[in-house]
């Protein structure tokens, strides 16, 4: 698989979103393990988790857990993290960027997964009760304790990217916001992660491309069909081509889509060797078009 950059580490240029795999009709724990051996063997090498990936009260941590089972004696996998959500079983989501929250959450992701140090930490969600210097200031002190080797940041605006590298400085090395061929509101964000030389990690990189929306006029324009049109050229997936698509805005993309079966991650993860042409890119969206 083609590597792209991620702060200290090269990793695969495509990822795997884990919530699947611990959320809302979940597989079994053997497909789940099955899923994220495959991503492993597909080339792999992030895994997106976070401390909020369960179904029902009482069993934060899920996700994690799952994964470091799924790695055990397995070298060279970054376990990208978050903490700053919770979940309290009854499908909805809640926010906590406390530092206090922060710290207690990273130590528990700890113990988790099994490690003293976290690769890459991530703030899941900016929390409108906290100043912003307040929880960014938590993952300064985590990274200054050595209990992350990285930090990171989840659903933000380019001024919350611009203020938390003033803190963190080379210390915060990725940004994961939603972006899609259908939700492309972010691409000021993704244009400033790439002059800043910070990884892009779009989560849901899928939507848009499901079998619905890409047989009917999913839009005014027909974007989303043209990523069909491509797909039946080259005889794959409108899903491997989206991801394409997104390898090719920019050289700080590292999607993280989600699966649930070996064979979604597999194809997922054959994304990063399918190069489009000038032409196939002229018929598919620009990142903020």
């Amino acid at each position: 698989m083609r590597l792209r950059q991620l702060g200290r580490w090269q990793v695969g240029a495509i990822g795997l979103g884990a919530m699947p795999l611990s959320i809302e009709n979940r597989p079994d724990e053997a497909r789940a393990l099955a899923t994220i051996r495959a991503a492993v063997d597909a080339g792999v090498t992030l895994i997106d988790t976070a401390d909020a990936y369960h179904w029902h009260a009482g069993e934060a941590g899920h996700n994690e857990r799952l994964i470091a089972k799924a790695l055990s004696g397995v070298p060279g996998v970054l376990v990208a993290t978050k903490g700053g959500r919770g979940r309290p079983g009854d499908g909805s989501w809640t926010v906590d960027a406390r530092p206090e929250h922060l710290i207690r959450a990273c130590e528990a992701s700890l113990r988790r997964l099994g490690t003293d140090r976290i690769g890459l930490y991530q703030l899941h969600k900016p929390d409108p009760a906290v100043p912003w210097a307040d929880s960014v200031g938590a993952l300064r002190t985590l990274l200054d304790d050595g209990k992350i080797a990285a930090a990171g940041l989840s659903n933000v605006t380019g001024a919350q990217v611009r203020a938390a590298h003033e803190i963190l400085g080379t210390g915060l090395v990725s940004v994961q916001n939603r972006f899609s061929p259908a939700v492309r509101e972010h691409a000021s964000v993704l244009a400033l992660c790439t002059a800043l030389g910070l990884a892009f990690l779009p989560w849901s990189p899928l939507g848009g491309l499901s079998r619905s929306a890409l047989d009917g006029p999913s839009d005014r324009t027909g974007i989303l069909p043209a990523f069909a049109a491509v797909a039946r050229a080259r005889g794959v997936s409108p899903q491997r081509v989206g991801l394409a698509w997104l390898l090719a805005l920019s050289p700080a993309v590292v999607p993280i889509p989600g699966a649930s079966r070996p064979e979604s991650i597999r194809d997922s993860a054959a994304a990063a060797d399918l190069i489009l042409e000038p032409g196939e890119l002229q018929e598919l969206p620009a990142a903020g078009g």
